[in-house]
């Protein structure tokens, strides 16, 4: 008996020793869970996915936003107050821009969402190469003096729209890790198989990490994309627009391209906004919930779902992905993996990457010359609040835009096109509920 009794303690010294060394960190026994979604109802108040503080609604008559001075360290509500600001011409607008606030291209049906909103670019071909138009590839729709709308020539041969995409649930997309995009792209069938590109992270010394955001993948970070479409889309100068602050967008006019930093075009000194505005935008983005599926889902829609498995759509619309666990560095250092977004399951039904079905656009950006008529797979989520489709947002219904794919895409497309019509209806009912 007392050399039973001995071995037992031995075991259980053992056990004692061992149990230590296999028990998780805080971030591995976080659960793997569903994301949060929104119904995609601007009457329902549940866009807030918990990253950081919520706050309360701002009313200016009592108290200004306080924009974050740092990710993660504001509020939701006066980020999203600040996403939906109008700029003026004093606050640095311009002197060319698309529009004068995130919310006027982001905002169907919830903030931060679709819009019919597009923007254009162009350039021409030499040498068998695409080159910008003179002043930049993005032509502005509009400008703070008539002297400087922009305008191309006739030179210019490679013309395109881009319609706006949404922002909502990007926070997980943001948190998505390399390896993971990478593992899922490489599981694809070669005929199918995307390119991931790999972008600098402006906020991170223009570390690389793989693109995710935007038609060609051409941003990693929301803090990036945000300080990239300040600039861009609205001509306000910020420290992470890719030029430091320092240079405004010239100014492609029909008499020729004009320098506008400074007066008499530009009165405000550059950078325009310090960051802090930029950092409201991500963290607004960040913090908002991923589009959620149509409740109650009809009938026609369940019986699609499997369809769209079977005639090959799932192979580059990616129905599933997990995010980095909690605690996880990202964005070359510039960013951690948040509880509210770390070890959650979403379903964007796409892969981020870039693939040629036959729809390309000839623009370059940050993927070289072989992804001109490349495009970044669209997210599928909370396509149901949309009727504007495909990049340039000139088809109105998923049928003819299915028809469009061809290329990488042939083989869905013939498949979907071989079903019934009972089936084609169903597939396309199921896409309408995402």
């Amino acid at each position: 008996m007392r050399r039973v009794l001995q071995v037992l303690a031995l075991l259980l010294f053992a056990a004692a020793l061992v149990v230590p060394l296999s028990m998780p960190t805080p971030a591995e026994s976080q659960s793997i869970t569903q994301a949060l979604t929104t119904d995609m109802d601007a009457k329902t108040d549940d866009l807030f996915n918990n990253f950081g503080a919520r706050g309360t609604p701002i009313d200016e008559c009592v108290a200004e936003p306080v924009p974050p001075t740092a990710r993660g360290n504001g509020r939701f509500e006066d980020n999203l107050f600040i996403f939906s600001e109008r700029e003026t011409i004093d606050d640095g607008l311009g002197p060319t821009y698309n529009d004068v606030g995130c919310v006027e291209c982001h905002q169907s049906v919830d903030v931060g969402a679709f819009s019919q909103a597009m923007e254009f670019r162009a350039g021409h071909i030499t040498n068998g190469q695409f080159v910008d138009a003179p002043g930049g590839q993005l032509v502005h729709a509009r400008g703070t003096d008539a002297r400087i709308v922009e305008h191309i020539s006739t030179a210019e041969t490679v013309k395109t729209f881009r319609v706006t995409t949404s922002a909502l649930g990007d926070g997980f997309v943001e948190c998505i890790a390399n390896g993971t995009l990478q593992n899922n792209v490489a599981a694809q069938p070669l005929a199918q198989r995307g390119t991931l590109t790999s972008v600098p992270v402006v906020e991170a010394n223009n570390t690389l990490r793989v693109g995710r955001f935007g038609w060609k993948a051409q941003h990693a970070s929301l803090q990036s994309f945000a300080g990239d479409a300040y600039l861009n889309e609205m001509g306000i100068t910020n420290p992470f627009d890719g030029t430091n602050g320092l240079t405004e967008n010239p100014c492609s006019t029909a008499e020729g391209v004009r320098n506008c930093t400074g007066p008499p075009f530009d009165p405000v000194a550059d950078p325009e906004d310090d960051g802090d505005d930029v950092l409201a935008f991500a963290d607004f983005m960040a913090a908002t919930r991923a589009p959620g599926r149509q409740n109650p889902i009809p009938a026609a829609a369940v019986r699609g779902d499997s369809l769209f498995n079977a005639v090959g759509c799932a192979v580059c619309h990616t129905r599933n992905f997990t995010t980095a666990a909690p605690g996880t560095i990202i964005n070359g250092g510039a960013f951690v993996v948040p509880a509210a977004l770390g070890n959650k399951i979403i379903h964007p039904f796409s892969d981020f990457a870039l693939h040629n079905i036959g729809t390309g656009d000839g623009i370059v950006q940050n993927a070289g010359q072989g992804s001109a008529n490349q495009m970044r797979t669209a997210p599928l989520w909370g396509v149901r609040a949309r009727n504007r489709f495909m990049h340039e947002g000139l088809n109105i219904t998923i049928f003819d835009s299915i028809q469009l794919h061809a290329g990488q895409a042939t083989t869905a497309r013939n498949n979907f096109n071989a079903l019934t019509a009972g089936q084609r209806n169903d597939l396309i009912a199921f896409v309408l509920s995402l």
